[in-house]
């Protein structure tokens, strides 16, 4: 319990905890609230006189934004002024360059118009010209159409007139004159001849080969020149010839096969130029006799882009192949001494068991000399102890012929 005494009676009465704490809570209430009040007019008083400063320095702000805004204009009326009298002076000059700007284009006019009737002139000019030459180029141009008709009938009575050997043969004299104008120049280490050799019971045409300056071949094409003329009944293809192209290439060596074709002169595929058939033949190709130097060309830059590695490739080998003799040399080496130890192995035994043979071959002879030796020394016993009495002891007749031989010699 708490004791309290009020503060206008002056009564002191009792309370609980209870309402100790309720009464204490008023008191607090009452305090803060009176205090929040407090707070709350001095916060509305700074407020108040922090409004009132804003409003103060905004009308100085306003006041000097005026006065500059005023000055600005004042600058500006002034500039107005001046450029009004530059305008106006500027007008007059303006008139008298214009008026002389007019003068010059009248005349620049004048003199563009005497060019242009001279430049219509030189057109006319021009025009009679370019069309006497479209004329003499018509002409020319139908000159060479008739030229080009008339070759072309004279070599079609040719090939008409021509034998199947013949056609060919033309066909190759033309490919080996297209090579020959080029071979100093873009082949001058070149072979290409004819291919004579027929030992394995079929040639080709043309054997295109060449070396590099250390004598390595880094390309090799065999060639195969087929023709026939137009009224040939059988009209052969040219896939007929791909099989003995492709022989001739494997037996003379070459990297290439190349068949230059007139045949199925229809053709959409092979009219294209250059035809790639290596799905049926390696390296097996078939062009019209207008390719036939391109694709050498083509063949030969792509083989010398490859030449060096192909001499790494050829030197690796080399070292390789100089591994493998020095292995084989040495294997022969083993197996050579191999057999060279068994066979002298085997000998050295026979010479062993011979020699001990031969020992023991002497070693009877030498038992038999000693045998021999003592037989000697006991007839040389013998021979010492031998004397003309023992002969005689049991021959009279020899003792009496010994003592006349003595007599007669004293």
């Amino acid at each position: 319990m708490q004791t309290l005494k009020c503060p206008k009676c002056g009564e002191i009465f009792e309370v609980d905890e209870a309402g100790y704490d309720r009464i204490a809570k008023q008191v607090r209430d009452r305090e803060f609230e009176q205090e929040l009040k407090k707070r709350q007019a001095e916060l509305d008083e700074k407020r108040t006189q922090e409004l009132s400063l804003m409003r103060l320095r905004e009308e100085q702000q306003r006041a000097e934004g005026l006065a500059k805004k005023d000055a600005a204009l004042a600058e500006k009326n002034q500039r107005i002024a001046e450029l009004e009298a530059r305008l106006s002076a500027s007008e007059t000059e303006k008139r008298l360059a214009v008026t002389d700007a007019l003068e010059k284009k009248n005349e620049e006019l004048a003199k563009k118009q005497t060019e242009i009737t001279a430049l219509q002139g030189e057109l006319k000019s021009k025009e009679v010209e370019s069309r006497l030459s479209e004329k003499s180029m018509q002409e020319q141009y139908e000159q060479k159409l008739k030229l080009k008709d008339e070759q072309i009938e004279y070599y079609k009575d040719f090939k008409a007139r021509m034998s199947t050997k013949m056609l060919g043969e033309s066909l190759e004299m033309h490919c080996l004159s297209q090579f020959n104008a080029l071979r100093m120049t873009a082949f001058p280490n070149a072979y290409f001849e004819k291919d004579n050799d027929a030992r394995t019971g079929s040639k080709g045409d043309f054997i295109f080969r060449e070396a590099a300056e250390d004598g390595t071949e880094f390309i090799s094409i065999m060639f195969e020149m087929k023709n026939e003329a137009d009224t040939t009944a059988t009209k052969h293809k040219n896939e007929d010839f791909f099989k003995e192209l492709d022989k001739d290439r494997k037996e003379k060596g070459c990297e290439y096969a190349i068949l230059v074709s007139l045949l199925e002169s229809d053709s959409e595929l092979y009219n294209n130029g250059i035809v790639d058939v290596s799905y049926r033949y390696p390296k097996m190709y078939v062009v019209r006799p207008q390719f036939f130097i391109p694709i050498i060309t083509l063949l030969r830059n792509a083989a010398m882009n490859a030449l060096q590695y192909r001499k790494e490739l050829a030197a690796v080998r080399s070292q390789q192949v100089d591994i493998m003799n020095f292995e084989e040399n040495m294997n022969a080496f083993k197996e050579g001494f191999a057999r060279n130890y068994r066979l002298a192995s085997e000998k050295f035994s026979t010479a062993i068991e011979e020699i001990d043979k031969t020992i023991d071959h002497l070693q009877k002879t030498k038992a038999a000399l000693l045998s021999s030796e003592n037989n000697l020394r006991l007839a040389n016993n013998k021979a010492e102890e031998l004397s003309i009495k023992r002969l005689t002891k049991n021959a009279p007749a020899v003792k009496a012929m010994f003592d006349e031989i003595k007599n007669k010699q004293e």
